[in-house]
């Protein structure tokens, strides 16, 4: 009976130590970073978070993962594109948009975030130059949106399907 009892001990260990190695190995594999994972808006499974929202600025997002890392939340973002050589304007002020909201939420200003590409995963630093370029954006925006200037910047029918704003679009394709 204790041969018994041990070597039912032994097999949940083993058990026990594959999936560790398992959930490691996946988790290299996926690119996001170390620190553990506090938000995740990919999963399926979960029920989505209300999103981060700055009342003063009227900004809203949801960044695929937050990721705890030294008592700091990082915004990680997730493309599904192999990485360009330099990142595109358009990720970098989206993963800018999510520092500053994670900011203003929490209070505490997060130093960097991540693109996560399909093949690389890039630390982005949260600069004041940055932040200023995203905050000149949205006043542009926002200018040309009142002047009724704003006008659809692709003709990509895949993009438009998936836009957010779509039924309210009088540009879609």
């Amino acid at each position: 009976m204790a041969f018994l009892l041990l070597g039912i001990t032994a097999l949940v260990l083993i058990a026990g130590v594959l999936l560790i190695w398992r959930s490691s190995f996946r988790r290299r594999q996926s690119g996001i970073p170390e620190g553990k994972v506090v938000y995740n808006d990919l999963d399926a499974w979960t029920t989505l978070e209300k999103p981060l929202f700055d009342p003063l600025l009227k900004l809203t997002g949801k960044p695929d993962f937050v990721v705890e890392q030294n008592h700091l939340l990082i915004p990680v973002e997730v493309k599904s594109s192999q990485s360009p050589t330099l990142p595109y304007i358009g990720h970098l002020l989206q993963l800018t948009a999510y520092c500053l909201l994670l900011e203003r939420t929490n209070g505490k200003r997060p130093p960097y975030g991540y693109l996560r590409y399909a093949n690389r995963t890039l630390q982005i630093d949260y600069t004041q130059e940055l932040e200023a370029t995203l905050l000149d954006t949205l006043a542009e925006m926002r200018s040309k949106e009142r002047r009724g200037e704003l006008h659809r910047s692709h003709q990509d029918l895949a993009r438009c399907n998936r836009c957010g704003f779509r039924s309210k679009c009088d540009q879609r394709l």
